[in-house]
């Protein structure tokens, strides 16, 4: 068996022969089509009411996301919120960090960003545990984060900036292709939702989460990332396309438990504990 076409629900590189995906289909004669299977838009102003927040009674903004950027701003300028110079921000990447400079002066000491891991973006929300956060999410969206904020007891209120929902998918049909490669639960939802599952094809997924929506939703996962050997979405594939042309059986991905993330939340939440009762007490 042979892989000759494969679905990557991303947009379409501007210049192809700089993708990853460019090297890896002239390695194995193939062909790769981008399509993305979800859209993401900013809630309206009425949305973001019903949830009660008021921004100017927090002091930081934490985002994953340039949409939710783009729509915390949206939304304060359409309700003619003056957002203060004060207002501090915590980004889950230097890439996001600096989409800011589209709305607000980029200054270091305002501006903080982690690696892109979990760990390092808790890490650095407990570093400035006496702020009043907003956690900026786009629906539908893993909960782990929020629900550990609020075991840590931080002041911080959860609220949705952005939406994810299905693109138009009349153009795809997934019989055309070998495998189809999905970067988010949200791709897993749009797939299934759209399209009968046991006419689907196998997929390849990129992150835990992904996994686990692929396997509950019962898809056939014969690629996964990241992982020590597969680092990337390419590399994970390539492994698979390796495998078949060696004549290989591949069995379907499985789903791991993190301990390690379960530990390190553990010893964050005694960090927090040592210090308040380190705290010297007001006279």
């Amino acid at each position: 068996m042979k892989v000759s076409k494969i679905l990557v629900s991303q947009p379409r590189p501007a210049v192809i022969e700089k993708s990853p995906f460019y090297e890896f289909a002239q390695k194995y004669e193939l062909n790769v089509d981008y399509k993305p299977l979800i859209r993401v838009v900013g809630v309206t102003l009425k949305e973001f009411r019903a949830q009660r927040t008021e921004i100017l009674d927090h002091t930081t903004m934490i985002f994953s996301s340039r949409t939710t950027i783009d729509s915390f701003f949206h939304i304060c300028e359409e309700a003619r919120i003056t957002v203060p110079e004060t207002m501090k921000y915590i980004c889950n990447t230097e890439a996001v960090a600096l989409y800011l400079q589209k709305y607000i002066i980029y200054r270091k000491r305002k501006i903080s960003f982690a690696d892109g891991t979990f760990n390092s973006l808790l890490e650095l929300i407990v570093k400035h545990k006496d702020e009043k956060f907003i956690l900026a999410l786009t629906e539908p969206f893993k909960p782990e984060l929020p629900e550990t904020l609020t075991k840590l007891k931080l002041k911080c209120d959860p609220v949705v900036f952005a939406r994810t929902v299905s693109a138009d998918m009349n153009d795809i049909n997934p019989a055309d292709y070998d495998i189809i490669a999905l970067y988010s639960p949200s791709d897993v939802k749009a797939l299934t939702e759209n399209f009968d599952i046991d006419k689907l094809p196998v997929v390849a997924t990129f992150g835990e989460a992904t996994l686990r929506a692929a396997v509950d939703a019962g898809l056939h996962v014969k690629a996964s990332a990241p992982s020590p050997e597969a680092p990337s979405m390419v590399k994970a594939l390539d492994i698979y396309c390796r495998q078949l042309a060696e004549g290989c059986d591949v069995e379907d991905a499985q789903i791991k438990e993190n301990t390690d993330k379960e530990e390190f939340i553990r010893v964050q939440q005694s960090k927090l504990q040592k210090k308040t009762r380190t705290r010297t007490p007001k006279k």
